[in-house]
């Protein structure tokens, strides 16, 4: 058992992984212990639970250990979804778009945003393989308000952080690219409350240090309005 009322959750506030966690455990309304950790001075607490060393890590009251994104966000909405994020999962498309967020999209997204350490080939063609997962969403985000469809879902919580991430690598090009509704999308969800609650910034997590608690239970008539729509949030085509 762990000696605090409340699961423990170590985030690193920029990590796409940590974000869709938090973005997750704030739709489905619970309330977590909060240890920000800085990656260059992972805390020993978090690696005696996680020896892979990466974020999120997310101790359970039984002191049992979730330390995959994907999973917490399932054991967040599974516990309460008040939103309705898993609606109509399992689904095969939806469930293909996230495995390739977290495969072929993410191993582009890392070249293209490093591309020095990569120079077998040019960002420009890192990039171009990077652009056939956004293809997928534009298309899907020109017939539907989300991933999922007319409401908030799971996947959209899933890739957001990584597609953000992608976007700000060249912030011109993206700017000028030719996804009109999946940049609309991203804008919808950086300028929500959501997700501006799950950005706020903490100081490193300290032994002894007062409980910093991730309680969202106050989000919830903001998580339902102001929801999209495919007729006013799409740009118009040049």
């Amino acid at each position: 058992m762990t000696n605090t009322p409340h699961p423990i959750l170590y985030s690193f506030r920029r990590c796409p992984y940590a974000m869709r966690a938090r973005l997750a455990i704030a739709y489905a309304q619970q309330c977590v212990e909060l240890r920000e950790v800085t990656l260059k001075n992972k805390p020993p607490e978090m690696l005696a639970i996680s020896p892979k060393s990466t974020v999120p890590v997310l101790q359970l009251l039984d002191a049992s250990v979730i330390d995959e994104s994907r999973d917490v966000m399932y054991w967040a909405l599974q516990s309460n979804d008040p939103h309705g994020l898993l609606s109509g999962e399992p689904n095969v498309v939806t469930t293909a778009l996230l495995d390739e967020n977290d495969g072929d999209f993410k191993h582009w997204l890392d070249r293209y945003k490093y591309a020095d350490r990569y120079p077998e080939h040019s960002a420009e063609e890192y990039r171009a393989k990077g652009e056939v997962f956004l293809q997928k969403l534009e298309l899907r985000l020109q017939e539907h308000a989300y991933l999922g469809g007319d409401k908030p879902h799971i996947t959209d919580i899933g890739t957001m952080p990584f597609v953000r991430q992608f976007s700000m690598v060249d912030k011109v090009w993206f700017d000028q690219a030719p996804y009109p509704a999946l940049r609309a999308w991203l804008e919808w969800w950086l300028a929500s409350e959501v997700f501006g609650k799950v950005m706020k910034k903490y100081s490193p997590w300290r032994v002894g240090q007062e409980l910093e608690l991730l309680d969202f239970g106050d989000l919830g008539h903001g998580l339902t309005t102001g929801l999209r729509d495919t007729k006013t949030c799409l740009e118009p085509l040049p």
